[in-house]
This record gives C-alpha cells, structure tokens and sequence, in this order.
C-alpha cells in the first residue's frame, strides 16, 4: 500500500516577522525502507522559539533550514514499519524528525523508545523533552536557587516558563512571573503555584511592577523574553544575582534588535549572566529524567499544552507560538493519538 507523506516546505526566508507564504504544503509519496531503516508516523510535532533562528540564513549554533526542503522539529510517533531489528511496528518514539506525517529514519538514527504510560504523548515534547530539560539545567545548574531567594521568569506561562516557576517552588523560592494575558497570569499562580504574576502588556511599567512584585531584588531571573524586558530586570537585580539566559523571543522577528542600557548593574551587582543550549548538556539527561519525572510522577508538577490541529496547521501555529498566541507549549496534532484518553 502506497503512503502518502503530507509536509511542510521551507519555501522563503523571512524579512522581520514569519508569514505563511513562508511555508508550503504538499503531497509526496514515501520513500521505499532500505536495510536498518524506520518508518515514523508522527503523530505530534513540536514548534519552538528556536526554530525561528534557523529560518535565517547566517550563522548560529545549528545548521539553518534549508530552502525547497522539508522542516525539522522534535517530534513523537508510532513505528509504523521497520527494517531495523532495535525497532517493531508499534512502538512508540521520539526524536528529531520533520514537519511532515511520516518520517523514514536511516538506520533508525537519532530516535529513542518512551514508554507513554508515564505521561500523555505531548508532555515527551514539553516537560520531559527539550523545554523540561531547558527549564531544569538553566535553573538548577545556572541559577542554583537557595530557599528564600526570589525568582522571576519572563514568558511565564510557555512551553519553559510553567516548568521553571514549578521547580523554583520546590526548592522554596518566592516565584514572580509574566506573561501577556490575564488568563496566563491567572493560571500561574492559581495552576503552578507562582506567588505573583503579572501581565506586561497592561502594567503601567514592567520597572513598576517589578518593584512591586519583587520588593527585595531578584536573585534570579530565567530569560526567555529580552530586549525591554531583560532591561527592565538590570535595575531590580541583587548582588551576586544570576542570570540563566534561555532566549530572546521579543528580538527574533526584529530587523534591527533592541539596545539595552543598565549594563552596568552587571558590574556593580557583581552578575552572573550565562547563556546556554541544551543541546551541550545531554550528558544530563538521565539526571534531568529522574528529577522532572518523579515530581511529575509524585504530582509536584502540573503541565500546560496548547494542541493545534493538523499539518495544515503547522505554519500559523508556528507563527502564532512567536507572537505569543499559545497558551502553553505548543504542538501540532498530526494524527490518531492511541493513547488519548
């Protein structure tokens, strides 16, 4: 029986914000397996903050999409057919796949097993995936918190954000955080247990309500927005503060990004800024797993989704996810889901 694969194509690169012409959808038939290989269907894909960076064509830390080829994402699927003796058809796996409903993987290459009883299939893409595993070495391993330190974290309510808040309460922390929607906020406190959050596109100032959020400094700030924010942040930090520096996804779509002007609280504050990618410290991973799946396990952690429906989908949620639309981490359902309750 022939398989028809429907993808996502990098048709054009953009200039400032990401828009759908970006993409294109099409129909293609599945390549024949060879020896070692697997069939994936997917069944979800992830879209991320990252993926924006590889979309331009200059250099970073990983390889830029490539134009008139599929997408690549993070990704979970069901073996669909194998040729690989470390794999049977029905498995569930995960790992760095592509925008698209079927994926062969050479020689079965880059994918692991995960057993979906532990949790629902998209949490494998969220809090034990790559954003889990964001949250977790960014705040523990960069932000070392000690009970009774304050902690603020920007995009409060996304795929990083709710897992980070979420583990600075249970190190004991005070836990501020914002987001740009009341619901989000709402949900922080009332779904994760953060003791304040604030929505930063009504407060009068982010400075101001920092002040009044943070009344002692903020020991640590786990970044994800930057620009204004980052900014906002220098003037209320305290000495010996540090800063786990995750993202910057105010300044991504920017064609000349934003200056910022408090430096110098870096210096007289005696700052720890450091960024980081996730992808230098897989060495972590059984550590990360046995941590973030006992809370979730034990029900310390409680984790937020934002499912988008279809490959069709993919592009707008994608862009979406950028401008702050998701509420949650954000996947894309491509299709039947075994597992769903």
């Amino acid at each position: 029986m022939t398989i028809t694969n429907r993808r996502v194509i990098f048709e054009k690169r953009p200039e400032g914000w990401v828009s759908e012409d970006c993409f294109r959808v099409e129909d293609a038939p599945v390549p024949e397996l060879g020896d070692g290989d697997v069939l994936v269907r997917n069944i979800y894909m992830s879209v991320d903050p990252y993926m924006r960076g590889r979309m331009n064509d200059e250099k970073s830390y990983t390889a830029g999409f490539a134009l008139g080829k599929v997408m690549q994402c993070g990704a979970v699927g069901e073996i669909a057919e194998s040729r690989n003796p470390k794999f049977e058809a029905g498995q569930i796996v995960t790992g760095m796949l592509n925008w698209e409903t079927h994926t062969v993987v050479p020689g079965g290459a880059g994918i692991v097993r995960i057993d979906p009883a532990l949790a629902p299939l998209p949490y494998f893409l969220g809090i034990l995936g790559m954003p889990g595993f964001t949250a977790w070495y960014g705040l523990l391993k960069i932000g070392e918190p000690k009970a009774g330190e304050t902690v603020y974290v920007s995009a409060a309510s996304g795929a990083v954000g709710q897992v980070v808040g979420q583990i600075a309460k249970l190190k004991g922390c005070r836990v501020v955080g914002s987001a740009g929607d009341d619901a989000k906020c709402k949900w922080c406190v009332e779904g994760c247990g953060f003791d304040a959050c604030f929505n930063y596109k009504t407060v009068d100032s982010v400075e101001d309500a920092l002040k009044q959020h943070c009344p002692h400094g903020i020991d640590i700030y786990f970044e994800n927005v930057g620009g204004r924010m980052l900014d906002a942040v220098l003037t209320r930090l305290n000495p010996f503060s540090r800063i786990a520096l995750c993202g910057m996804i105010s300044q991504y779509n920017l064609k000349q990004p934003e200056g910022i002007h408090n430096v110098r609280s870096l210096l007289v504050n005696k700052v720890k800024l450091q960024g980081f990618i996730i992808s230098d410290h897989f060495d972590l991973q059984p550590e990360f797993m046995r941590d973030v799946g006992g809370w979730l396990k034990d029900g310390k952690l409680t984790y937020r989704v934002d499912v988008a429906d279809g490959i069709d989908n993919a592009p707008k949620a994608f862009i979406g996810m950028l401008k702050g639309e998701n509420f949650g981490k954000q996947v894309v359902k491509l299709g039947d889901d075994p597992y769903q309750a």
